[in-house]
């Protein structure tokens, strides 16, 4: 990028920190907001600079929200005793897309990883186990990515959860090995879902 203006090779640098922005794609983009009007410009800085400070974690679930509480746990009619543990936020939006589960969420922020130094205190497991005893919950449905790490921690979680007198079950394999809630359509996690099995 040395034979660009530098303030286009510093936005340019920045926009490819983002997932999925290569090095052209973050030039053109770069170009494309030098082109704006101004006004733009500032809007779309402000809107990230907003949203970012205004996103918090929901004290219940861990899903990101905007006040104390995400929109499922404030919603009283959400609390039917599911609950659905999922990896992060990106995989409640995924499943919310369905329309057809009516629980609530349990955001782990991880999977088990010991490979990367990633074991059971470094993710919200602890907070889930307490969550089965104060809210008298009567499902946990595993919803991990089908991948070495979700199988991992679908596993670990489902031998503590089993003596605590509560269903578990996993979300059947619909869904391709290696592959991520966040990309899989409606259908094939409503089929998922569906065919969720015991632990």
């Amino acid at each position: 990028m040395s034979d660009q203006i530098e303030p286009i090779a510093t936005m340019a640098q920045e926009l490819n920190r983002l997932p999925g922005i290569g090095k052209k794609t973050a030039q053109r983009l770069a170009y494309f907001i030098v082109s704006m009007p101004l006004e733009e410009v500032r809007s779309l800085a402000v809107a990230i600079w907003e949203g970012r400070k205004a996103i918090r974690f929901c004290k219940t679930c861990g899903n990101y929200a905007a006040g104390e509480q995400c929109s499922v746990c404030s919603d009283p009619q959400r609390h039917n005793g599911q609950v659905c543990v999922v990896r992060d936020p990106r995989d409640v939006a995924a499943l919310e897309r369905m329309h057809d589960y009516a629980g609530l969420y349990h955001v782990l922020h991880g999977t088990l990883s010991p490979m990367n130094g990633i074991g059971p205190e470094d993710i919200h497991i602890q907070e889930l186990l307490t969550r089965i005893e104060t809210e008298h919950l009567s499902e946990v449905i595993l919803a991990t990515n089908p991948d070495v790490e979700g199988e991992a921690t679908a596993s670990y979680i489902a031998r503590l959860v089993k003596p605590l007198g509560v269903r578990c079950t996993r979300i059947a394999h619909g869904i391709p090995v290696g592959g991520d809630l966040e990309y899989t359509d409606e259908v094939t996690l409503l089929k998922a879902l569906q065919g969720r099995h015991e632990m």
